[in-house]
């Protein structure tokens, strides 16, 4: 696979004079959201409304840190915060695979962006949530289960 240089690349998502429509400016944007981490949950499949049917599972991603006077040094404690991260698959194909492979406590490897929605909860409250939607997902782990040796 050739790569481009991280130029051509960036070069697509300037703005050019070229891309402007009277006062209107077209420009490129992005939303991608790369998470590693461990499923906290085996997904569902859910399907609303005869719509495509979505494959859902949790991810948490953690962050760790030193506290203390010297950071660099063994000294002080180790802080850590977890979060908690709705991925939906849609495609297809990968829908099928993490719904039948992905359990609890596998390490994966999510590509995706970041969709922000509302809906209204049971008691008919709205509330807001925030989706990951997956294009890419690769199996780091096959949820702690031991490798024959």
């Amino acid at each position: 696979m050739f790569r481009r240089p991280a130029w051509q690349v960036l070069r697509q998502f300037v703005r050019h004079e070229s891309d402007t429509v009277g006062s209107l400016v077209l420009e490129r944007s992005m939303n991608r959201v790369q998470l590693l981490g461990r499923v906290g949950q085996d997904p569902i499949m859910r399907q609303v409304d005869g719509r495509n049917p979505v494959t859902i599972f949790s991810l948490a991603t953690n962050e760790m840190w030193r506290t203390g006077e010297s950071e660099v040094t063994q000294g002080g404690d180790i802080s850590q915060k977890t979060t908690w991260h709705r991925i939906s698959v849609f495609r297809p194909g990968l829908r099928d695979v993490t719904y039948q492979y992905v359990k609890k406590g596998a390490r994966l490897y999510v590509e995706g962006k970041i969709d922000y929605g509302e809906y209204t909860d049971k008691n008919n409250v709205r509330r807001q949530a925030t989706t990951i939607i997956a294009d890419n997902v690769i199996f780091l782990s096959d949820g702690g289960m031991k490798e024959k040796m």
